[in-house]
């Protein structure tokens, strides 16, 4: 069982790593190995979180078995099933009988985990402070070949690993100066990961003091359609000036690339490089850049250097994937938006079944699970009451961590609300109700600061965007933060349940986690003052967040962020809702010609009718989708196109009843002709003159009338 607890854990971490990384990366267009060390240092980052809590529990076992071999007096670690007592025994037996130790559902042993976590630990950090900053700058360099990207990469990197050389030297001179410190390698790599976790623990309060605050109040929020919908105003309005700024830059871009691609000529050595730059360009710009070319008569410009080339690359790549996230983004934001003004239309819906302003193409698994009757429901009724309870839920979560976080160092009484929690179910050895524990605290601060990491944006240069959208710099910087805020939010966690013989200082079995970590002791300054009094800056940062300190700070910046109660903002709402109906309008008119050109279509495929069994309302119909019928007395072929002026015929049916009965007379002696129907029908189409001269009239769907006189006075009023 705990085996098979393990693999399960294991497959689900990695499919859902695989699919965050399929939402944020194009798995199609970007590099493989830039694919896979995301992949991996997401994955390795998720199980150890995922893991933790199994860890804990067996810990808590392992303890049990110790003071239960202590109780004996033996030295023999006892059997990890569980002990039964007899029934039957005395109550000096009973007293003096070791603990009875049950082994956990999900139990691994003590040596699986160390080997386990000494791989995970030690790749996550070889990634996150070696191999992920190299490849952000190879990822990112113009280069045209592996070894000018690799020596690119290098260079861009020298002042970043420098700098962890300097700090590295200084901690080797401040331990070698205290002389009652033997230095060993042990010690060293304690020294070495104390650094690493206390730059990470720098970092985790900050992103986890705006995550508990704001995923609690965004649920409670989201319960109302309104701040939606001003909220996409808003990021539209945003948006779209993004998106006019990517494009200006794109064709700003592709102008110095077409007079490059102009002045260096097919013969020429850097014309290779000129090539691989045309491939990064969109298709419409290569197209039009090789019409100026045959177009422009041999005129040639300053030859470019290969250092220029090299530059012009890593500009046209990201100002194409700029141009591109806009594009994907407004598209998002534009369905987005016309989906909350339906839900705000919908309220009213006597029916309660939801109608969609535009199609919306689902499968048809989608379509039978969810129907416009459930759609409604759930849009219009349930969706509001469902998000404030989870907001509710979220937030009393939040405020047990906020309090943990600032009483965890205190032993004795026991103030922290999870350690208490851990304590009481460890009495009874409910491991159950441990692991529960452990698992729904650390995952809900692993989402508190893992999606603070999907939100923040850093001016150009970070940014997650959704849909496929991420660059590979992007991915490559959340893979480096997410493996050096992984290790001090297990630390912390573990400090919080007093799993830490760092915070609780009893000599008891410490974790197989924390014993990778090593003992702190060593920097006594950081293991009994920073560790321990810098968490509780948390509620400061939650306060802040609360009342929107740091996005009123950026709005003065010229950094917008939504502010509900800002007349900035409100302009930017205005905005957004004017770009939204022009949008709208567009996209109404573009459905509507679509329409048209369909029912067109489709009534041009059918056979004509005969009309000599057709009642009047028949023809009627028949007529509004352009059927053709022929008119005895004349010499031509009258094709009505009544799509565009259906109402013509309405009017007369409703306003003669006479002329309705004497009209049906007459449709009934129509005869058809075959032989002058197709050779006029050609003609017709053809656009040649009828037989009286006169040219036939077009009209704007593409058919034509015939201005040949009409002799039976049918059609006299259309």
């Amino acid at each position: 069982m705990s085996g098979a607890a393990l693999a399960v854990v294991v497959v689900v971490v990695f499919f859902l790593s695989l699919y965050l990384l399929h939402c944020y990366g194009d798995v199609r267009k970007q590099q493989r190995m830039v694919l896979f060390a995301t992949l991996l240092s997401w994955y390795l980052c998720f199980l150890i979180v995922f893991i933790l809590p199994l860890d804990v529990s067996a810990t808590i076992y392992r303890q049990c078995i110790f003071d239960s071999s202590n109780h004996t007096g033996t030295s023999q670690t006892p059997s990890r099933h569980a002990v039964q007592s007899k029934a039957n025994s005395s109550p000096q037996e009973s007293m003096s009988a070791p603990t009875v130790c049950e082994e956990p559902w999900s139990y691994i042993p003590n040596g699986v985990l160390q080997v386990l976590w000494r791989v995970v630990y030690w790749t996550s950090q070889f990634l996150t402070w070696l191999l992920l900053p190299f490849m952000q700058c190879y990822a990112q360099s113009g280069a045209f070949s592996m070894a000018g990207k690799i020596k690119t990469a290098l260079i861009e990197n020298a002042i970043y690993y420098g700098t962890y050389l300097l700090i590295f030297i200084f901690l080797l001179i401040y331990v070698a100066a205290n002389l009652t410190w033997k230095l060993t390698w042990t010690k060293l790599q304690t020294i070495c990961i104390t650094a690493a976790n206390t730059w990470g623990l720098f970092l985790l309060v900050l992103l986890l003091g705006y995550g508990l605050v704001e995923i609690p109040r965004s649920y409670w929020l989201s319960s109302s359609n309104n701040y939606l919908l001003a909220k996409t105003y808003f990021k539209v309005a945003k948006v779209a000036t993004e998106k006019a700024a990517a494009e200006e830059n794109l064709a700003d871009v592709m102008e110095e690339v077409s007079d490059i691609h102009l002045s260096v000529r097919f013969k020429h050595f850097l014309r290779k490089y000129v090539d691989t730059i045309l491939t990064k360009c969109p298709t419409e710009h290569q197209e039009e850049m090789g019409r100026n070319a045959d177009t422009s008569h041999g005129e040639r410009g300053v030859l470019p250097t290969k250092i220029t080339l090299v530059k012009l690359h890593k500009k046209v790549i990201s100002a194409v994937q700029k141009h591109r996230q806009t594009q994907v983004q407004w598209s998002v934001l534009l369905d987005q938006a016309f989906q909350l003004e339906d839900v705000a239309k919908n309220q009213s819906n006597p029916l309660r079944q939801f109608t969609h302003s535009f199609p919306v193409h689902r499968a048809w698994i989608c379509r039978f699970i969810y129907p416009p009757t459930i759609e409604w429901y759930w849009e219009c009724v349930f969706r509001r009451a469902f998000c404030r309870l989870l907001a509710v839920l979220l937030c009393l979560i939040s405020a047990a961590v906020a309090w943990s976080e600032c009483t965890f160092f205190s032993t004795r009484p026991l103030l922290s609300l999870f350690a208490v929690l851990v304590q009481t179910a460890k009495k009874q050895y409910n491991y159950i109700c441990i692991e529960m524990a452990c698992f729904i605290g650390i995952l809900f601060m692993g989402v508190c600061v893992y999606s603070t990491v999907f939100r923040i944006r850093f001016f150009n240069y970070y940014h997650l965007v959704p849909h496929h959208q991420t660059d590979a710099y992007s991915l490559l910087f959340s893979g480096m933060l997410f493996c050096r805020l992984t290790p001090p939010l297990c630390l912390n966690f573990l400090g919080m349940i007093h799993m830490d013989l760092a915070v609780s200082h009893q000599d008891r079995i410490q974790t197989s986690y924390t014993s990778i970590m090593g003992s702190m002791d060593l920097l006594s300054f950081i293991s009994d003052g920073f560790y321990i009094y810098y968490p509780m800056l948390v509620l400061l940062l939650c306060i802040a967040t609360f009342y929107n300190l740091g996005s009123r700070c950026l709005n003065l910046l010229g950094l917008h962020q939504y502010v509900s109660d800002d007349e900035l903002i409100s302009d930017f709402v205005d905005e957004g809702r004017e770009l939204i109906r022009r949008e709208r309008r567009k996209r109404q008119k573009t459905e509507d010609g679509e329409k048209r050109r369909w029912q067109s279509h489709q009534c041009s495929e059918r056979t004509p009718l005969s009309t000599a069994s057709l009642p009047l309302r028949s023809l009627q119909s028949a007529f509004c989708c352009g059927s053709t019928y022929a008119v005895p007395g004349g010499s031509g072929m009258v094709a009505m196109e009544l799509l565009d002026r259906p109402e013509l015929v309405t009017q007369e049916l409703d306003s003669q009843d006479s002329h309705m009965s004497e009209t049906r007379k007459s449709v009934i002696k129509f005869t058809r002709r075959e032989r002058n129907v197709d050779d006029q029908r050609t003609s017709l189409l053809q656009g040649n003159f009828s037989e009286d001269g006169s040219p036939n009239k077009r009209f704007t769907g593409g058919h034509y009338l015939s201005q040949s006189p009409l002799q039976s006075g049918i059609f006299d009023d259309v």
